[in-house]
């Protein structure tokens, strides 16, 4: 008896993959992004908002205007992702990280330097002044800003303060109205001469003494009695 052929059936030719499709690249897109809010902070810096326009804005940017609405929809958006960009930029999260190895005074001290050096820059002082003229005070401008900006950082620095309170450093019953009471504090009445226009940052030297006096006052209210920075403050 002729024995049954146990041979495979010969396998099909592998088809040859078909080329990826070359689209736009990521980076590009990236640095697209990054170049309409540059172009968006400098135009609603030196314009304004009612007189910013996505035209120039885009022409800034070197884009195009439909480029600018597919990334952002419209120009309150962008606006919004201009000042989140800024913050971000001057007060990374990474800046929040608890250090527990720092001691809390440098900690503290090193945020309200960076703090203070953003809110005083040119662009931060005339988006301020923007925001408080009658023609955005109704509209849903600042609270896009308020989100975008200070509750962030707020929200991060009340993380960090959280983890220096079970650390034992500190003794807080209200760590969120801490946060923002320190970030008042630092902004003072130098901020506010700044933005009234009565003095030029750093007038006078006297910037580091004030938030130097700002933390220690939050320390003094804050700080446990086993904190280096805090001993002899209850």
């Amino acid at each position: 008896m002729t024995a049954p052929d146990r041979s495979l059936p010969p396998r099909p030719a592998k088809a040859a993959a078909a080329p990826k499709a070359v689209g736009p690249g990521r980076p590009k897109d990236l640095g697209k992004r990054a170049a309409i809010l540059e172009a968006a902070k400098q135009m609603f810096t030196q314009q304004g908002f009612d007189g910013a326009s996505m035209d120039q804005i885009a022409a800034a940017a070197g884009v195009s205007k439909l480029t600018v609405y597919s990334h952002y929809g419209d120009k309150e958006a962008l606006f919004a992702a201009a000042v989140k960009s800024h913050c971000e930029q001057q007060l990374p999260t990474s800046l929040f990280d608890p250090m527990p190895q720092v001691a809390l005074r440098d900690r503290l001290l090193a945020i309200a330097q960076a703090f203070y050096s953003m809110i005083s820059s040119p662009t931060a002082v005339a988006g301020h002044r923007m925001l408080c003229t009658p023609q955005l005070a109704g509209s849903p401008l600042p609270q896009l800003f308020w989100e975008a900006g200070p509750k962030r950082v707020q929200s991060d620095f009340a993380n960090l303060l959280e983890r220096r309170v079970a650390a034992g450093e500190l003794q807080i019953s209200d760590v969120p109205r801490a946060a923002s009471q320190f970030f008042t504090l630092l902004k003072g009445e130098p901020h506010a001469r700044l933005v009234f226009g009565c003095c030029e940052a750093n007038a006078g030297g006297d910037t580091d003494a004030h938030l130097a006096a700002t933390v220690d006052l939050f320390l003094r209210a804050y700080a446990t009695a086993g904190t280096p920075a805090g001993r002899g403050t209850h």
